[in-house]
């Protein structure tokens, strides 16, 4: 009568066999079965997560030398945010006279 289901197998979603794929688990979607232990699907999970940490302190990085590269550029044309704002202000400081003048009108 009963259907029993063994306890120490877990079914794979697409994203589970993508993460299998990608930690080296298998070779190719072929060789995925379609259960494996839940401890396998933890372990590649992990490995995965370990991995994109890893990309992600690497991109990090190279944002920083390409800020820095960007920042020296701007310096060498003599741009600073301090100059950006005097600039802004002004402009606004401009806008609102004319608008005073115009409604005094």
């Amino acid at each position: 009568g009963k259907v029993r289901r063994a306890p120490a197998e877990h079914r794979l979603s697409q994203f589970d066999k993508k993460i299998l794929l990608w930690t080296g688990r298998f070779r190719s979607m072929e060789e995925i079965p379609l259960r494996v232990p839940p401890e396998m699907i933890d372990a590649a999970r992990n490995k995965a997560r370990v991995k994109a940490c890893y990309i992600m302190i690497g991109l990090t990085i190279i944002a920083c030398f390409a800020v820095i590269a960007s920042a020296k550029r701007a310096a060498e044309r003599h741009e600073s945010l301090t100059s950006w704002n005097l600039a802004k202000k002004a402009k606004w400081h401009e806008e609102a006279a004319l608008a005073a003048q115009a409604k005094a009108k």
